[in-house]
């Protein structure tokens, strides 16, 4: 737990004050080395938090490494401050001088630095961040007046060093960077960029997860400016960005935080809740006050000052479990004897209370893979106050499935549509990440069975599925150009397999899938209530076929029919809404892509044979591995009734070809069920009645897409 903060602390140091009770989210403007005026005289400030230090002084190019020239002293009993006679110079190394009470003496990198050496190099570089002028307002514009909770979001997670490299194995800069990114992401039609953790790492092979510079991005692709202006021109082509952030964990490096003062002081002081054995790294203690306003600080640091627009939280659940990856024995109960870290559940709602209160359109992600109940509701409720949460049940479930040889799958017909449960009981992103893609699983292509033709077949089908089922969307660089290798950061993606046209296809494929999903607002404007979607049919287990449907706030609707078995199906009947004419609007089977080129057309007229709850049906021939979207394109009109007269008698009904629609009250009821194999995380609300289409064009994409048009000719 924390100290008692120092009641003696110099009088009216409010930032000071602040950093001690755990409530600075801007410390870093007060803590570290900033360039500054004492006395009329320009010189260099700085502050470092060290409770157990015997002393601490500052040291680097500007005094040729003497230890001793600039000493700081206690301003209170843990925080030391000292000035040097002149400002420190752009890009001057410097490390923290840190004397233990056992007089053992570390240099350390600046907890706050803004700026780092390049690995191997361990010292922090004086930058000021200042000056930059940015020049993505309409983004901003943007961004408030279409929140993106009703928005499309398709994110495109990547890996900054291997994504490409130069020819001789070097990486791109953030410059580079941004001249082949940006115009590949807009072509292919993704919203956002995800970003593996670019805030400052020493090991390669951490990927950027074991991070030693909370306020600094890192220095292997350019300087702090490099990387804002990427962001800048990311943000005037009409694309945000998301970083990941990990709050969770950091690296034993002698330079870094571990033992920062020669004693735990950002980690817990017990192992048993200060280490993640599995991992190598130590554990942030959120019940320390002044580490509680450096992780906020470092999470407003990155959304302020270099217009992130949303931060990824890497392993949460490593965060809320005292029991996390421990056997019996290896961990301490909390208070109430249960493996909830308290501490770090009260860490995860301030900070995200603190963001919000700032910058109320960011995007806060939770990777969390277990199923901690309300991850994404306020706190006022209860909940942990993030605005979105990976949905990891759905990807296992989904990949397990989908990997299955296609005579087992009707017997785990429930991985299938058991996500639809509880569909609705968090704010989710559906992602395909980087960690599917390594340490033996294997790419999305080799996950699939079959033959290289049902293996393509395969990975449009779901990728086509996921496109439809409710919740944003993420998929990991070089899947849309399926990528046959599993992901190796120190190698790029393999671009070369662009020249065989099986890969030319798949990537025309996620292109045109892409700008389908953007251009119906049936498949994003309510991801998350039970309004945008029903139900259709979900219990043909013996054939692996799903039907539903998707509705946007206008009342227009999409169909969408899935095909999970490599066996075509003639003559499949699904029931429907409305008399009339449905046309087929989108296929993963078409021959552009790869696929047979067969499609249902624009003429697919009902019946008037009940089924699945409805009145009309539909005769559908369903492709192998295929999922495709349908449409009413017109409605039976109803027939007036016939007047009567007193001189005539009546005359019997006509026969109609066509029933009248069903009124809106009498939508109809989602078919029976077969049980799950587990528990919903969630029961759903019933399902209000689907409201008829008001209009035929989708007035709200139009105005997206004009916006996004309109930016995307201004790009840097």
């Amino acid at each position: 737990m924390s100290e008692m903060i120092n009641k003696t602390a110099p009088e009216g140091n409010v930032p000071l004050y602040l950093f001690r009770s755990g409530k600075n989210s801007h410390s870093y403007e007060y803590m570290g080395v900033h360039n500054t005026v004492k006395d009329g005289k320009a010189c260099t400030v700085c502050r470092v938090w060290a409770p157990n230090a015997q002393a601490v002084a500052i040291t680097g190019d500007f005094c040729e490494w003497d230890p001793e020239k600039y000493p700081l002293t206690k301003i209170d009993d843990a925080v030391w401050e000292g000035y040097t006679d002149e400002p420190l110079k752009e890009f001057d190394a410097y490390k923290l001088v840190i004397t233990a009470e056992d007089g053992t003496v570390t240099y350390k990198a600046d907890p706050y630095a803004f700026h780092a050496e390049t690995r191997p190099g361990t010292a922090s570089r004086y930058y000021d961040i200042s000056g930059y002028k940015w020049n993505d307002g309409r983004w901003f514009e943007h961004k408030k007046k279409y929140p993106h909770y009703n928005q499309p979001v398709n994110i495109y997670e990547m890996h900054a060093g291997s994504w490409r490299k130069y020819a001789d194995g070097s990486v791109f800069s953030y410059d580079k960077l941004g001249d082949e990114l940006i115009p590949y992401v807009q072509e292919m039609g993704f919203t956002h960029i995800e970003l593996m953790p670019l805030t400052e790492y020493p090991f390669d092979a951490s990927w950027g997860y074991q991070v030693t510079g909370y306020f600094a991005p890192t220095s292997r692709y350019g300087t702090p400016k490099d990387f804002m202006r990427f962001i800048d021109r990311c943000h005037q082509a009409g694309i945000g960005v998301i970083m990941d952030w990990v709050p969770g964990h950091f690296p034993r490096d002698e330079a870094g935080l571990a033992k920062f003062d020669g004693m735990p002081c950002y980690e817990y002081a017990d192992p048993r809740k200060g280490e993640h054995k599995e991992w190598g790294t130590l554990v942030f203690d959120y019940g320390r006050t002044e580490v509680i306003s450096f992780l906020m600080s470092s999470a407003l640091f990155w959304v302020k000052e270099y217009h992130i627009d949303g931060l990824r939280v890497d392993a949460v659940a490593s965060m809320l479990y005292l029991d996390y990856n421990r056997k019996d024995g290896e961990w301490i109960p909390n208070k109430n004897g249960g493996k909830e870290n308290l501490e770090a559940i009260a860490f995860l709602q301030r900070l995200n209370e603190a963001v919000f209160a700032e910058v109320p359109e960011v995007m806060m992600i939770a990777e969390e893979s277990t199923a901690w109940p309300m991850v994404t509701k306020p706190t006022y409720m209860g909940g942990l106050g993030f605005n979105y949460k990976w949905n990891m049940g759905w990807m296992n479930d989904m990949l397990r499935y989908m990997s299955l040889d296609p005579l087992f799958r009707k017997g785990s017909h429930n991985s299938l549509t058991f996500s639809f449960f509880y569909a609705f009981s968090e704010n989710f992103i559906l992602p395909i990440s980087h960690d599917e893609v390594v340490y033996g699983k294997g790419s999305l292509y080799n996950k699939m069975p079959g033959t290289p033709e049902e293996k393509a077949a395969g990975v449009r089908c779901f990728a086509t599925y996921m496109m439809a089922h409710p919740g944003k969307k993420l998929q990991f660089m070089g899947t849309e150009f399926s990528q046959h290798d599993e992901w190796n950061f120190n190698e790029e993606l393999e671009w070369n397999l662009l020249q065989y046209p099986e890969h030319q296809m798949a990537q025309t494929f996620f292109k045109k899938l892409n700008a389908f999903y953007l251009g119906r607002s049936e498949l994003w404007e309510i991801d998350f209530s039970w309004e945008g979607f029903s139900w259709i049919s979900n219990d043909d287990d013996s054939q692996s076929v799903i039907a539903f449907r998707r509705f946007d706030r206008e009342g227009n609707e999409l169909i969408a029919v899935c095909n999970f078995l490599p066996v075509r199906r003639e003559n499949y009947c699904i029931g429907v809404p409305y008399a009339g004419v449905y046309e087929e609007v989108f296929t993963s089977d078409a021959a552009e892509f790869g696929g047979t080129g067969f499609t249902n057309g624009s003429n697919i007229r009902t019946v008037d044979e009940a089924m699945h709850g409805f009145e009309q049906s539909i005769s559908l021939t369903l492709p192998e591995n295929t999922v495709f979207f349908l449409r009413c394109k017109r409605k039976a009109a109803k027939k007036p009734a016939a007047k009567t007269t007193k001189t005539t008698a009546k005359k019997p009904a006509a026969k109609t070809a066509l029933k009248a629609p069903a009124k809106k009250a009498e939508i109809a009821k989602k078919p029976a069920v077969k049980a799950p194999a587990k528990k919903a995380e969630a029961k759903p609300a019933a399902k209000p009645a689907a409201k008829a289409p008001a209009k035929k064009a989708d007035s709200k994409w139009k105005r997206f897409l004009n916006w996004w048009k309109g930016i995307i000719s201004h790009v840097t």
